[in-house]
């Protein structure tokens, strides 16, 4: 298989990866990734909570601006 990634192929790079930053260094990126991860999860779900609320604010907006119309009409009506 040409170009296809093995598990012998994935040791050598660990192992150059190692040789390279070292130890400690490989540890700080892993953990910078991981914080990465969870801030985008994390701004995710707010962004997902704000859609939620703005989507509730719009439905309770609609719902007064009908309730108002609705009161209009009836006072018009017993006019």
């Amino acid at each position: 298989m040409l170009g296809g990634l093995g598990a012998p192929e994935l040791i050598v790079i660990a192992l150059i990866a190692l040789l390279l930053f070292g130890a400690g260094r490989i540890a700080d990126i892993g953990k910078g990734l991981g914080q990465g991860i969870k801030n985008f999860k994390q701004g995710l779900r707010e962004a997902s909570e704000l859609d939620d609320d703005s989507k509730d604010a719009k439905a309770e907006k609609k719902a007064e601006k009908s309730e108002k119309a609705k009161k209009k009409e009836e006072a018009t009506e017993e006019a």
